[in-house]
């Protein structure tokens, strides 16, 4: 019997580390923006970014201030270009600009409140404009108006104006061409009315990687990194990428049980023979969907096995047949797909999403566990809590 911890996520650095250093093979010379949203796509803010700072990564977008400013106090310094674009209504910009951190910018009322709390250096814009997405940047008939308070403020020393940026709806490459289209003359505007721009930034992982002509500058990488690729039917594998992330469990309880037994919540699963039921403790307060039953298999001693039932609060049954599993077996939910279990990727075709939005959702009190050489560095440090 093998002794699996209750619950799990793996985290692999050194898989980490390949997928940052192919994608910046394939983005060469362009620079790469690690995208560092939502805790690092679920796998642990602080160890994901000192990982890719040890890596050579300059630039890291984290979506907000507070994110930004719990890695500058761990040690992640001014080299490190810290990108954040969704701001709270009533943030104090302060701490963000005495702290080099970029800040997005999308309405000229978020500028003057960013001009206003200046102090002793310049803040870091970034311009955002909307090509199409209407979730973030100014839109073509506000544009002018933000340009011009930037200029003003630039000449003023209250700003610097690193970059104007926007993001892709990823709809249809033509939908994606016109949105780039509208960028460029957004860029032409800004020049005309006398605001040069240093630097553009437009393309995510996934027109980052379809579309080279989208790169401009910069690539704002997100998925790519975690192994996850968001073009339809390609695997990691099949672009050489390496999953972060797998997730396990133990088997906490089984039990013999005779044919026709209700399974669960609902007895939306009965078992067609006398068969041995085994229970994962790992539920929708987890991440793992309710509705995963029918969807989603998971593996114990090379085998996969279908989720039988409703999945609860805290954990799920698997229908085992008559293998010989047992109390304390590691149940491996997705993972490489190395040993024939599902991959994250598979999980999110399986359930009808994305693998972005299953990792996302794996919850804290799932631990994170590291693993690779990066551990020995800079990471180790932080999790031994060495930040002398």
């Amino acid at each position: 019997m093998s002794s699996a911890p209750l619950r799990q996520a793996r985290i692999d650095l050194d898989a980490y580390r390949a997928n940052l250093d192919l994608v910046r093979e394939w983005m060469d010379p362009v620079a790469v923006m690690a995208i560092m949203k939502a805790d690092a796509y679920g796998h642990g803010l602080e160890p994901i970014a000192l990982a890719a700072v040890d890596a050579g990564i300059r630039w890291i977008g984290v979506l907000t201030v507070p994110a930004a400013l719990r890695l500058r106090s761990i040690g992640v310094g001014e080299d490190v270009h810290l990108f954040t674009w969704q701001h709270d209504p009533a943030l104090d910009f302060r701490d963000a600009i005495d702290s080099a951190v970029d800040l997005g910018v999308s309405n000229t009322a978020e500028l003057q409140r960013i001009i206003d709390a200046v102090d002793q250096r310049p803040a870091r814009v970034h311009l955002g404009f909307d090509s199409g997405l209407h979730r973030d940047g100014a839109t073509p008939s506000d544009w002018p108006a933000l340009v011009s308070l930037a200029i003003d403020a630039q000449r003023a020393g209250r700003i610097e104006v690193v970059a104007a940026y926007t993001h892709l709806a990823e709809s249809s490459d033509q939908d994606d061409a016109d949105a780039v289209a509208l960028f460029d003359v957004a860029v032409e505007q800004a020049d005309d009315l006398g605001l040069d721009v240093p630097m553009e930034h437009v393309a995510a992982s996934l027109a980052g990687l379809e579309r080279k002509e989208f790169r401009k500058d910069m690539v704002r990488m997100g998925a790519n990194l975690f192994g996850i690729p968001g073009a339809d039917g390609v695997s990691a594998a099949d672009l050489g990428l390496e999953p972060v992330m797998t997730l396990t469990a133990s088997v906490a309880k089984t039990k013999r049980v005779p044919v026709d037994t209700g399974v669960s919540y609902d007895y939306t699963y009965r078992t067609a023979s006398e068969t041995t039921l085994a229970l994962v403790p790992v539920g929708y307060a987890d991440g793992v969907p309710r509705l995963a039953q029918g969807h989603i298999e998971v593996a114990i001693g090379g085998r996969r096995y279908p989720i039988a039932g409703r999945v609860a609060m805290d954990q799920f049954l698997v229908d085992v047949g008559d293998d010989d599993v047992q109390t304390g077996d590691t149940v491996t939910l997705f993972g490489t797909g190395e040993h024939d279990e599902m991959t994250v990727l598979d999980w999110g075709r399986s359930l009808g999403t994305i693998g972005e939005e299953i990792v996302c959702r794996i919850g804290p009190r799932v631990p994170r566990f590291y693993e690779g050489h990066d551990i020995e560095g800079r990471v180790g440090e932080y999790l031994r809590g060495d930040r002398s």
